[in-house]
């Protein structure tokens, strides 16, 4: 298993642990939100991680990883509601559609950083931030056109890209704070 593989388990793990947590708290009342409500809740929190990046610090405790844990979480409720009327309300139910969900995310992860030769680990969180940002705004728009397109790859699309580039953003995040405790 490559560090890229492990690292990205880890993420994903304490990311499905605080959704099952949260799920067994509150239930599916997240399943009432629309899609671009989630979309917005997204954005809230990766405008914010952006806030955090400029000013140097938070007047609220949580921090840029719990943000990022959150767009995580709220990507895969997004990509559930997208397949509407394929998930049931049990704990068990919603837990199984976040892993199959996470399964199509993660191939397409690893097929693009095959591609991509990891270029980002060498990229900055803040570009990082603002690519998310962008995505954000892209699908946005599309469902300001009522999910059509012209030639873009779409919604899942998008909400894939933006779990991966938050699973990276925790990947380095995470690698920096062992770095400075090392030191």
């Amino acid at each position: 298993m490559s560090n890229t593989e492990i690292e990205y388990s880890e993420i994903i793990n304490s990311c499905f642990e605080i959704f099952s947590k949260k799920n067994s708290d509150y239930g599916t009342s997240w399943k009432i939100l629309r899609l671009p409500s989630i979309t917005d809740q997204i954005f809230i929190k990766a405008q914010r991680i952006r806030t955090l990046q400029e000013n140097g610090f938070s007047r609220v405790e949580e921090g840029q990883v719990s943000e990022f844990i959150g767009i995580i979480n709220y990507c895969v409720m997004a990509l559930i509601l997208t397949k509407s009327g394929e998930t049931g309300d049990s704990l068990e139910d919603l837990q199984a559609s976040y892993s199959k969900e996470i399964s199509e995310v993660k191939e397409l992860l690893f097929n693009k950083n095959h591609d991509y030769g990891e270029a980002w680990r060498e990229m900055r969180v803040s570009s990082m931030t603002d690519i998310i940002l962008m995505k954000l705004l892209r699908i946005k728009q599309i469902e300001d056109n009522n999910g059509k397109t012209l030639i873009s790859e779409g919604i899942r699309a998008g909400y894939q890209d933006i779990i991966n580039y938050s699973v990276f953003c925790l990947i380095k995040l995470r690698n920096v704070q062992i770095q400075q405790i090392q030191q």
